[in-house]
């Protein structure tokens, strides 16, 4: 059972939007949120000054850019994203363990030169969107939680916090990579919800219960008719479980 405080922490409202609804959220939110994500959508449209804006509501910045190119191009693409004020930044996985370490490099720069904590780093696996199907298509035929675990225990050996897999390998992850990794799931909707693109999901609670340390989820609130009211059940639901 999480206390109150920890289950607002462990949700991260995903910010799939554009740029008046995502300010419009921002202030429904304040207060009661804790986290929200930043993606590449809302990013490319805005610039570094929507986390700025965010961090003005108290929000606490997931910059989900799953960077992933040669290692020197990411090291300044971390080191600026880590400028803008994000707590926490997504990189792939699939660039490599020098990639990785070149990213890792990149937050510490900015962090010495912005003072404060380093941004964290999680290493994205195998996208929730895929299935094994999806996973075969691309030239990777072996079974999606193989492919996780190994992505995952090579980013965490390089530098990264953490990893982004989905509810279903949560608990391989946790088993893996020991009691302090971040380990962020999206793929997470409320019982009775559209699950719209999503092929490897959970409940809130029971992804909790996997071991996931962070929840990302974005429809089941944002495009509900009360964002609050929805936020605040899966807040309850993690507290009851």
């Amino acid at each position: 059972m999480l206390t109150e405080e920890q289950a607002r922490d462990s949700v991260i409202v995903a910010l799939d939007c554009d740029h008046a609804t995502a300010l419009d959220l921002a202030e429904r939110l304040e207060g009661r949120a804790r986290w929200v994500k930043v993606g590449m959508t809302l990013f490319y449209a805005e610039g570094p000054a929507v986390v700025r804006e965010m961090r003005e509501h108290g929000l606490k910045v997931f910059l989900d850019l799953k960077l992933h190119d040669i290692p020197f191009q990411v090291k300044g693409a971390a080191r600026s994203a880590s400028l803008t004020g994000a707590d926490l930044l997504s990189i792939h996985g699939l660039g490599s363990s020098a990639m990785v370490r070149q990213a890792r490099e990149g937050v510490e720069e900015a962090a010495e030169e912005r003072g404060g904590d380093r941004t964290r780093l999680v290493a994205i696996s195998v996208l929730t969107s895929m299935d094994q199907a999806a996973l075969s298509e691309v030239g990777i035929d072996v079974p999606v939680e193989q492919e996780v675990a190994r992505l995952a225990k090579m980013a965490v050996g390089a530098g990264s916090d953490g990893i982004v897999c989905s509810p279903m390998e949560a608990r391989q992850m946790r088993e893996l990579l020991g009691p302090d990794a971040l380990i962020v799931t999206p793929g997470v909707r409320p019982a009775g919800s559209d699950v719209g693109d999503q092929k490897r999901i959970a409940t809130p609670s029971r992804a909790i219960e996997a071991g996931a340390s962070k929840l990302v989820i974005g429809r089941p609130i944002t495009q509900a008719k009360d964002p609050v009211s929805s936020l605040e059940s899966i807040v309850e639901e993690l507290c009851e479980a």
